[in-house]
């Protein structure tokens, strides 16, 4: 079924991939927005399937110069289609995890209590954001590694593509989310579409801050 979808450009196709990024990357989002505000809810689903689109153009482009160099022969347009429709797996996968996710933000202090109790669940929406998108992004990649033996004919250079490709949308993707930021929404700063500092620091700077602060509070 892969190997179908990725032969040719298929227009229909490729619109209901949109499509599904956009439903189901856009219901994480708003879930994901929705502890800090109604507006910031609308700003996380707006931006959310944007970054996963992003990440599949630059992504796709970046997979097809790496393929030939770990032993695959992929054309620019099959790396492309085959990215798509791992991110489109990936955005159906973050669609069925936003009702848990809105569970548990619904069954957090609220933004109306202490700082402190508001630091402490912003750092838990942001790990356990963090962790979905995670699993999400794995599971839709190693999906994806069936047709990689298809077309390799070795599970060897099947696998060492499909761990640059993950490295790749790790790194593209968690910066382009830190640009476009913010998601969950800090107690203390206003609802925005993006922070005006947005280009200084980086995503892993930010998650390490919050592991550490639930580590050690």
């Amino acid at each position: 079924m892969l190997r179908i979808w990725t032969d040719e450009w298929n227009t229909p196709r490729i619109s209901l991939c949109v499509a599904l990024i956009a439903g189901g990357a856009g219901c994480f989002g708003a879930a994901v927005g929705s502890w800090r505000a109604p507006e910031q809810a609308l700003y996380c689903a707006i931006k959310l399937p944007l970054i996963l689109l992003l990440t599949t153009v630059g992504n796709g482009l970046l997979n097809a110069m790496l393929a030939p160099l770990l032993g695959l022969n992929l054309p620019a347009r099959q790396s492309f289609l085959a990215i798509l429709v791992s991110f489109t797996l990936a955005a159906v996968i973050l669609g069925a995890f936003s009702p848990l996710l809105a569970f548990l933000i619904w069954n957090l202090p609220p933004l109306t209590t202490a700082a402190e109790s508001n630091l402490s669940a912003h750092s838990v929406i942001l790990l356990g954001e963090t962790a979905m998108i995670a699993f999400a992004g794995v599971a839709a990649n190693v999906r994806l590694i069936q047709l990689l033996r298809l077309l390799s004919g070795h599970r060897t250079v099947a696998r060492r593509i499909l761990c640059a490709w993950l490295a790749g949308n790790l790194f593209l993707g968690s910066q382009l989310a830190w640009i476009a930021r913010p998601f969950v929404g800090s107690p203390g700063l206003p609802v925005e579409f993006l922070r005006r500092d947005a280009l200084e620091g980086s995503f892993f700077e930010a998650l390490i801050r919050a592991a550490r602060h639930l580590i050690f509070p």
